[in-house]
């Protein structure tokens, strides 16, 4: 048996088409009013033509989530691109639509975001690292508006800005930990006036979750004005509007803003734009991107982040609220050594069989298939399959999908690309072709403390939520100030259902500690903290930058 081949190495050797040929698959007209290519293999579609896409008929919408991360790994991206690529296999016209990756995890301790083995997009080590420059621009522009803020208060301050109160930090797409809580402002009276500040990594960033969420740039800028940065002594709002912030902050976005076409490896158009994080945002690609693959194609595959509850949950409370999107199916996917790993076998141990734990771990994959069920959406099961995997395994998990009335597909994509996804693809078809009772899992109009409790207790199947005086009294506050239909967006460990990720499988009857709540009122959404969670990681203690070099020719190695 020969060496296995890395993910960057079969990336290397993808034989990728130009991005015109790969257009040209979808319709899109070769002009220059259309797209602009970046290099041969990268286009960003023009708002213009977009514009031009709004009468044509949606295709079907397949949302792919999964079962509670763990190290052993889950392969939702990976399963996106395998079952697009599945999809196309068999005669079907479609779109992957994917989140950019952030440099943090690249660096840190998960990796890219570009798929696996024969199950990606490319160019790989472009996507992963600066790509097309969308998320320098995200940065740049929150960026700009902290430096304003100072910058007002530095001259006179006509607002009324209490240097207390400002709620806007200043972001990197960076993991570090030392940034979280710093001073700025030092230095004596030329350098301005010293104040508690601190950094979040820029897929925290509500100008992330705006790029994602808006329809179109008059839609972004509206947005980006009616960011709260600070408040006044006697506790008014300022708006980033009151700073004059967002006209140039939308400039800094007007390209990035433009959705990015690649391609997989087996040359199937790739929709990449937008990322942040579903534990501490949304988690999901942006609005745009995803409206233009429906626009392009019979079927677009999309992803949200971590596990259903987190990822999809967001997905539908707030992409699908904001955008009037509706799934048409979902898939879920779990690994057998990750349900074994919830079952309490350790890493080590994973790749001997056990049946018993396997089945133990079970029950996180069934309260996850119940949870979507909520939301009136079919359920399917990709089993993305390692090499580990045993027939008896593989035997017990596929009888348990079906005691729970799902449709499941062994998926071999990592190794055989769309070949080994075809499976999945029909069931996918044949799930579409059904009608569904797609349905929120709140009502704008209830109380902003009940939809918190709504969220603990029918998806993380908690016993109740904590939150002290002062939490309770903002959340009124803020309904006061006309916010109250805003969905929630939960900020918590995506490693478990409750908030302490050590407690595997599907934990019930456990307290939802709210740590922060913060007023996202550009997104239009409340972010709510709970337990330990950081808007700012931080490194591993061997993080994945230690093995990412050149080698002699010039190559990166080490990307995964």
């Amino acid at each position: 048996m020969g060496k296995v081949k890395t993910d960057i190495e079969i990336a290397r050797e993808a034989k990728m088409k130009p991005i015109q040929e790969v257009l040209n698959g979808l319709n899109v007209p070769d002009k220059a009013e259309v797209y602009s290519p970046i290099g041969r293999y990268i286009a960003k579609i023009k708002t213009d033509y977009l514009d031009t896409l709004k009468n044509k008929k949606d295709g079907k919408l397949i949302l792919v989530t999964a079962i509670t991360p763990t190290p052993a790994g889950e392969g939702k991206t990976t399963t996106s691109v395998g079952l697009n690529d599945g999809l196309n296999k068999i005669g079907k016209k479609s779109i992957v639509c994917l989140r950019e990756p952030s440099l943090g995890p690249s660096f840190g301790m998960k990796g890219g975001a570009a798929g696996g083995g024969y199950a990606q997009v490319v160019p790989m080590e472009q996507i992963n690292l600066h790509f097309t420059g969308d998320f320098h621009a995200i940065t740049s522009a929150h960026n700009l508006l902290s430096a304003l803020i100072d910058n007002h208060i530095y001259w006179g301050n006509k607002l009324n800005i209490d240097v207390r109160r400002i709620v806007w930090k200043r972001v990197m797409d960076m993991n570090d930990r030392s940034l979280r809580s710093i001073v700025v402002d030092l230095g004596g009276v030329a350098n301005g006036y010293p104040r508690q500040d601190g950094f979040d990594i820029t897929v925290a960033s509500e100008i992330m979750a705006i790029f994602c969420l808006a329809n179109d740039l008059a839609d972004l800028e509206n947005r980006i004005g009616n960011i709260t940065v600070a408040y006044t002594r006697d506790k008014k709002p300022i708006y980033a509007k009151d700073l004059n912030a967002h006209g140039p902050m939308t400039v800094l976005l007007k390209d990035a803003i433009r959705p990015n076409v690649t391609q997989t490896l087996e040359n199937n158009p790739a929709i990449i734009h937008g990322g942040p994080f579903a534990n501490i945002a949304h988690g999901c690609n942006s609005v745009i991107a995803t409206k233009t693959g429906l626009k392009l194609a019979d079927y677009v595959v999309t992803e949200a982040g971590f596990g259903a509850d987190l990822g999809a949950e967001k997905f539908i409370d707030i992409k699908c609220r904001k955008s009037n999107l509706k799934p048409d199916c979902v898939v879920i996917v779990a690994t057998i050594r990750a349900l074994k790993m919830h079952g309490g076998v350790s890493k080590d141990d994973l790749k001997n069989e056990n049946v018993k734990a396997l089945n133990k771990g079970l029950v996180n994959l069934e309260r996850h298939i119940n949870n979507v069920r909520k939301f009136g959406l079919p359920v399917a099961v990709a089993v993305n399959h390692f090499i580990t995997d045993t027939d008896k395994e593989v035997t017990a998990l596929m009888d348990f999908c079906k005691t729970q009335g799902v449709k499941s597909s062994i998926c071999k994509h990592w190794s055989n690309g769309g070949e080994g996804a075809k499976d999945l693809a029909n069931i996918v078809v044949d799930i579409c072709n059904n009608k569904n009772t797609f349905k929120f899992l709140y009502e704008d109009k209830i109380p902003l403390f009940k939809k918190i409790e709504t969220i603990a207790q029918e998806i993380y199947h908690a016993s109740e939520v904590v939150a002290d005086t002062k939490i309770r009294d903002q959340l009124k506050d803020f309904e006061s100030k006309g916010y109250g239909n805003l969905p929630i967006c939960i900020a918590k460990t995506q490693y478990s259902f409750s908030t302490d990720p050590s407690l595997k499988g599907a934990p019930s009857g456990h307290v939802v500690p709210i740590r922060e709540v913060r007023l996202s009122s550009g997104a239009e959404f409340i972010v709510v903290v709970c337990g330990a969670i950081m808007t700012m990681p931080g490194l591993p203690r061997v993080p994945a930058a230690d093995s990412i070099k050149l080698n002699d020719k010039g190559e990166i190695e080490g990307l995964f």
